[in-house]
């Protein structure tokens, strides 16, 4: 995966959540609902809760509004139900789409994906159909700082557990095993790094460069759209997008 093209995309994407904070929050809050119902509302002792307060920080989400979603939860959890589902598709150019969802209503959802593949040229494919072209990793991203010593933070997220420590100039990524994802992320935390991104996340083995304008127009429409989906909460994909333009 192109490393530059990771970061600026990333950049994009919070740059992009800044300007729907609400919808952003709104699916946050969604996670955050489905973790207090399978692990009850302690982050001390729900890591799955632990996570979605990662993801809801790195997105800017304030405490108010994590504690205020979090009681929510708890107190509304026999009024609506929600659960996580999995579709597996490909885009035009044969690529690779694997779209999380977490909904109250599994049909609404399932049509809604169906048809924003089936507008864009793409396809539904069987559950699990291209699940097999990613890999589960933990993925911590911190930007490159001078208050950073490169080799501070290798020996702490090595000595954690972390995988691998890939260094580029826009910052480092540190993957980890999808059960050791916690304790790096915690440790790195309690040791005062600030994370870009930190999440459990599927990564492409092997990219797929997409050459034709026309196709790659559909793909980027086709992730656009998923992307704004109320039910949609990730989108991962194996297409190697030019980067976004910075709207500053």
């Amino acid at each position: 995966m192109a490393g530059h093209s990771k970061w600026a995309n990333i950049k994009h994407r919070k740059g992009k959540a800044d300007a729907e904070r609400g919808k952003i929050f709104t699916k946050i809050g969604r996670e955050i609902a489905l973790a207090v119902r399978e692990g009850g509302s302690d982050p001390a002792t729900n890591g799955k809760l632990r996570d979605v307060i990662t993801k809801a920080r790195a997105n800017n989400m304030p405490n108010d509004n994590i504690n205020r979603s979090i009681k929510k939860a708890a107190g509304e959890l026999g009024n609506v139900v929600y659960e996580e589902i999995t579709y597996d598709g490909y885009a035009p150019g044969g690529i690779a789409v694997i779209v999380e969802v977490v909904t109250d209503n599994r049909n609404r959802t399932a049509s809604e994906v169906r048809h924003i593949f089936d507008k864009n040229g793409g396809s539904l494919g069987t559950t699990g159909s291209v699940g097999y072209l990613f890999d589960f990793k933990g993925l911590i991203m911190i930007e490159s700082s001078s208050a950073i010593d490169e080799d501070d933070l290798m020996m702490k997220a090595l000595e954690a557990g972390a995988e691998d420590v890939q260094v580029s100039e826009d910052g480092y990524e540190i993957y980890t095993s999808p059960t050791d994802f916690s304790s790096v992320r915690d440790t790195l935390e309690s040791d005062g790094f600030v994370f870009l991104s930190a999440e459990r996340q599927k990564i492409p083995q092997t990219t797929m460069e997409v050459a034709d304008p026309d196709t790659l127009e559909s793909v980027q429409k086709l992730l656009e759209m998923l992307d704004d989906n109320d039910d949609v909460m990730e989108v991962y994909h194996n297409a190697e997008l030019p980067e976004e333009e910075d709207d500053d």
